[in-house]
């Protein structure tokens, strides 16, 4: 069996199962989004003079978690092409 085989059968799933997987997987996005946002606050209320750079980072931060939950939609739809 070739490794493109293997592929084709491994992307046809059950689309209902594909998109609990995309629910399950959006969450670990959720969750770094909200640490990501929290720590600024507590960083800002540390140290008030640091809010600039600390904003910069965190939306820096922010974009590369949500490219993850991104990609994981794009996953979901190419998952669910085949059935």
């Amino acid at each position: 069996m070739s490794a493109l085989q293997i592929a084709q059968d491994a992307a046809n799933i059950n689309p209902g199962l594909a998109a609990i997987g995309y629910g399950l997987a959006a969450i670990g996005p959720g969750i770094g989004v909200g640490l990501i946002f929290s720590s600024v606050i507590s960083g800002t209320a540390r140290q008030p003079e640091a809010r600039g750079v600390l904003l910069g980072l965190a939306w820096t931060t922010f974009a590369i978690v949500e490219v993850l939950a991104l990609i994981g939609f794009v996953v979901y739809f190419i998952a669910t092409a085949g059935a």
